[in-house]
């Protein structure tokens, strides 16, 4: 790829790292302020409130997915970019400053719902608005390498979290950490926002976008009515991501307190797993977009999903029983390289799904509906099983949730090979196989 290309993927990659930096930092450091927003009691209950609160962000994702979907097609992906930005630059200031329960009661955690609020209308649209940059931007013959750098950024912001909450717990007593060192992410996170709104104002718009601006169908860019008539491949997006998200999350955001409160392992040895293991799965995401490039989406999509069926349940039963930093990063790891699959080329395949003028509308909207429903609720469903004393209901939920994306992933037609500045109405993707 040439200069220009390596730029906007940079650009794009960059401020989609401390987009999901400030959405994952809320997760990783729950065990520490879920505390100060609620009464004492029950040290799961408490995370079970704060599990509530990150659900509702994913729930007005597909208000942000329609709002920034509706920007993005209609003023451009450059437009849409900076005002997710924006948004999460707000919502981490927000979180930084919520007063406690002990100060303001309840109104604590009313700040800090306001602030989820609006980290779901950022994240909403900024999946799609990275998702369909990236694969524009890129040079046609790889779109899955290119892509796959929007899940490298997710979990390099991840990975940041992460590492930034690893100094803390060696710097700071507990107490502190509780008390007020888990602030300090979401001052962090403010900061990079602001960079990050620089960069993004100055970025170039993708030739494809520019290319198709000014047609007379202008008027319909990045509306439902638009996306009504490719109806079918929306369907198609909330069910390939079904399976995918769950996953990803489990292993993800939930990992870490898995490990701490099923498995018993201290928060410094989980924490450690969860970056140790998000670092060669960030590194496993070019490598498995690249093979896509050669061989196809449906082949990667498909194996993570057989792998993410049949595996789920062992894997996190073994996972329970780990008893130390090694056995836990290499179930960890194991489980990571199977969502690879999904992870490395959903952006990329949802994209090229779409015509250019519903393209962002159409990757936004379903996919955070998907988020909604099952990534969004992963946590809290998890949580909820552990309560009811049937934790392992919720390894075959994952497993379940997977076997339906299985159907999907088998029916659907391969999307590689398509030419994006040639989709019109009727041209796309569809769910049945080409023959």
């Amino acid at each position: 790829m040439g200069r220009e290309h390596w730029k906007k993927i940079w650009i794009g990659s960059a401020g989609n790292m401390v987009e999901w930096y400030d959405w994952f930092v809320y997760a990783s450091f729950a065990t520490y302020f879920a505390g100060a927003f609620f009464p004492d009691g029950n040290p799961t209950a408490q995370l079970m409130n704060t599990a509530g609160i990150f659900a509702v962000g994913f729930f007005m994702r597909p208000v942000g997915g329609w709002l920034l979907g509706r920007v993005g097609d209609r003023r451009g992906r450059k437009a849409a970019l900076t005002l997710t930005v924006t948004l999460m630059s707000a919502s981490a200031i927000l979180i930084a400053i919520a007063p406690t329960y002990a100060v303001a009661g309840y109104g604590g955690a009313a700040v800090l719902l306001v602030a989820r609020l609006l980290q779901g209308l950022s994240v909403g649209g900024e999946y799609a608005a990275s998702a369909t940059y990236l694969t524009e931007a890129s040079d046609p013959r790889r779109r899955g390498f290119a892509s796959s750098f929007q899940y490298v950024s997710m979990t390099a912001g991840q990975i940041v979290g992460l590492g930034l909450q690893i100094v803390l717990q060696r710097t700071m007593s507990d107490d502190a950490l509780h008390d007020y060192g888990w602030r300090i992410p979401f001052v962090l996170g403010a900061l990079g926002a602001a960079v990050v709104f620089y960069l993004r104002r100055n970025m170039l718009e993708t030739d494809v976008y520019e290319a198709e601006a000014d047609e007379r169908e202008g008027e319909e860019r990045g509306t439902l009515r638009a996306l009504w008539r490719h109806k079918r491949e929306a369907f198609l997006v909330i069910a390939l991501t079904m399976g995918g998200t769950v996953a990803y999350y489990t292993y993800t955001t939930y990992l870490t307190k898995y490990l701490s409160n099923s498995a018993g392992l201290p928060k410094q040895t989980a924490t450690l797993v969860s970056f140790t293991a998000l670092i060669v799965f960030a590194c496993l995401q070019p490598l498995a977009g690249r093979l896509s490039d050669r061989i196809g989406r449906r082949p990667l999509l498909i194996t993570f999903a057989v792998g993410s069926t049949l595996l789920t349940v062992p894997i996190m039963t073994l996972l329970k029983q780990a008893d130390s930093f090694w056995p836990a990063l290499g179930l960890a790891l194991l489980a990571l390289v199977v969502v690879t699959g999904y992870t490395s080329i959903n952006a990329c395949v949802k994209a090229e799904l779409f015509p250019t003028r519903v393209r962002a509308l159409g990757v936004a909207l379903p996919y955070a509906v998907a988020n909604a429903l099952f990534g969004g609720t992963a946590e809290y469903v998890a949580l909820w099983f552990k309560d009811a004393g049937a934790e392992s209901g919720f390894f075959w939920y994952v497993a379940a949730c997977a076997a339906v994306s299985l159907v999907v992933y088998v029916t659907m037609r391969e999307t590689r090979d398509l030419d994006l500045t040639r989709m019109k109405d009727g041209q796309s993707s569809s769910l049945t196989t080409a023959s």
